[in-house]
């Protein structure tokens, strides 16, 4: 099979997850042994995560964000009666799944 027009088919339409993927998996010999359809699964999981990743980073661009701020700069030792066990909890995103809402409320302090 010729791998080089269906990269350039792939990049020509726009899925450049998928391109990335298959010369990747091209290039891997224990890829071999996936099945057709365990092939285009791991084609399209990786497409709908670089759109996904597109998405996101375009978001984060618009939003103009002024700080970076990552859970770990969380500061426990400054007295605002932060659980770290409770941030921990709902870093783990499982309220999402669990369809809870979250309301956090108080006053927000700026750093200088």
């Amino acid at each position: 099979m010729l791998t080089h027009p269906t990269l350039d088919q792939l990049n020509a339409m726009g899925f450049y997850g998928m391109a990335k993927a298959f010369q990747e998996m091209a290039a891997n010999p224990e890829a071999q042994s996936l099945s057709h359809a365990e092939w285009l699964a791991l084609l399209l999981d990786h497409e709908a995560r670089l759109r996904q990743d597109k998405r996101f980073a375009s978001r984060i661009r618009y939003a103009r964000l002024r700080h970076n701020a990552v859970p770990e700069d969380i500061d426990y030792r400054t007295a605002r009666s932060l659980d770290r066990r409770l941030v921990t909890e709902l870093l783990t995103g499982r309220w999402i799944d669990n369809h809870e809402n979250l309301i956090i409320g108080g006053a927000t302090e700026l750093a200088s």
